[in-house]
Formats: structure tokens, C-alpha cells, sequence
């Protein structure tokens, strides 16, 4: 199993090391823009607990935590304006990569919001 390494790109971000274009922070999560997105909207969503994958979070994370990740979601979904299928923006895409043979190239679990646009 793989550890989690604290000095990630996520982590920094976390922190304060790293700025970022922040779009909602909760206690629970930090969404922000992509600086290389895939989209007209491309965000991504963080737990600001320290898991690797989508397999370690919903398996260790508290109800709390994963309550909390979900509300955080659905709120940048409605910040961003997609969650309404019925305007020309809305409609979205929610990816999340695990290890090197999922494509996830930073080891901290993460979602992509990709939107704006039929993707």
C-alpha cells in the first residue's frame, strides 16, 4: 500500500504553499479551478483529509468527512451553474483518476468537475 506523501501538489495547496483560484472552502473541502483544463469549466474538488484514492476515503474517511465531501460537491455543482440540466450550461462530468494505471497523477483523492461545454 501506498503512503500518503504530505508534500503533493494537493497538500501544499492545503496548506497555503501553493495558491490556487479558489471557488468554495468548507471545513471539510477545498475546490478550486484547474490550471490546465480539459473544459470551459474544469474544477476540482479535495477532502482536506489526507487520502490517497477514492478507495482510501470511502473506506477511511469519517461519516462526517464524507457527508461533508458530497454537500461540498453538489455546492461547487450550483456555485458553477451545472447542476441544471436544462440551460445551455448546464450538464457536467465527474472523474476521478486512481494510481498510475487509472491516469491519477497527484496521490491525494480528488475530483474533476468538467463542464460549460458538451464534453
Amino acid at each position: 500500500m501506498i503512503s500518503y506523501d504530505p508534500n503533493n501538489i494537493f497538500a501544499k495547496i492545503l496548506r497555503g504553499d501553493i495558491s490556487c483560484h479558489k471557488i468554495l472552502e468548507t471545513d471539510y473541502i477545498l475546490a478550486f479551478h484547474d490550471v490546465k483544463p480539459k473544459a470551459k469549466i474544469h474544477a476540482l474538488v479535495i477532502p482536506k483529509g489526507a487520502y490517497i484514492s477514492s478507495y482510501d476515503f470511502h473506506g477511511n474517511a469519517s461519516d462526517q468527512e464524507l457527508k461533508g465531501y458530497y454537500q461540498g460537491l453538489n455546492a461547487v455543482l450550483s456555485q458553477l451553474g451545472l447542476c441544471h440540466m436544462t440551460n445551455t450550461k448546464g450538464g457536467y462530468r465527474l472523474i476521478s483518476n486512481a494510481g498510475i494505471n487509472g491516469g491519477q497523477e497527484v496521490p491525494h483523492f480528488h475530483t474533476h468537475i468538467l463542464g460549460g461545454e458538451k464534453i
